[in-house]
């Protein structure tokens, strides 16, 4: 007999602190889950993800990117090389770790991504908005994310598999819609800093939404000691955009 507060399904047990159990997200159905997925990864997000453009404005100022062309293979390569390989199967496993209440894993995986940041700002970026997210979600009653909230070292991804799992949001459409909703800011970057017109944009992100599926599904075929991946180019285009003359984003 599961104790309170805990969550049986016919596969998976999952275990919510008392609070969360009581909450109406504690219960959410699948039409209410998926409205909290477009939550999650919402423009109008107070995160601050409207800000960063990692690394694209210098790759502009440089002349690395300068058409609706080389716009689509810098986002692109990102997707494929680094989300896919990188961000993606993290997600997964903080996901996982949640779910399992395995405060040991979480911490594992947290750490890991955030060693993969290769620049101060890429890093920065990272955890300023998991910082925020955290504390949002504190606000928004999830109990479990008032800890990450305090600390400076929180990822992205960690508050956002956590409010994943509280809201029963299944892992295909997390997945989906973290890579959406990455794609959707740096189209929005390339629309002010190329720039794109919105067709152009719209086009662009149609060729990103063609891609979501073999991001999805070459991250999901990756065991722990395949996880890894680095475009020096998007590297160095961050490392110079810290001493940038004149500069929109902050990364």
């Amino acid at each position: 007999m599961p104790e309170a507060g805990t969550h049986t399904r016919m596969d998976t047990i999952i275990i919510t602190t008392p609070t969360e159990a009581a909450h109406p997200h504690g219960r959410t159905d699948p039409r209410t889950a998926r409205r909290r997925l477009w939550q999650l990864i919402s423009p109008t997000l107070p995160v601050g993800a409207y800000s960063y453009s990692t690394g694209l404005e210098y790759a502009v100022e440089a002349g690395w990117v300068s058409d609706a062309d080389t716009a689509r293979d810098w986002i692109s390569a990102q997707l494929l090389h680094l989300h896919a390989r990188v961000d993606l199967p993290a997600l997964m496993r903080l996901y996982a770790a949640w779910e399992a209440d395995d405060v040991a894993v979480v911490e594992r995986w947290n750490g890991w991504l955030r060693a993969s940041r290769e620049t101060a700002e890429l890093r920065a970026e990272d955890l300023s908005q998991g910082r925020a997210l955290a504390r949002l979600l504190t606000d928004l009653d999830l109990p479990r994310a008032a800890a990450w909230a305090r600390r400076d070292d929180a990822c992205w991804a960690t508050p956002f598999a956590l409010a994943a799992v509280v809201w029963r949001i299944p892992l295909d459409e997390v997945l989906d819609g973290y890579l959406w909703s990455w794609c959707e800011n740096q189209v929005a970057a390339a629309l002010k800093l190329v720039p794109l017109g919105q067709t152009e944009g719209q086009r662009l992100l149609v060729h990103l939404s063609d891609c979501l599926s073999g991001a999805v599904e070459l991250a999901r075929g990756l065991e722990d000691e395949d996880l890894g991946g680095s475009l020096p180019g998007v590297s160095l285009a961050s490392m110079l955009h810290e001493t940038q003359y004149s500069r929109l984003f902050r990364s």
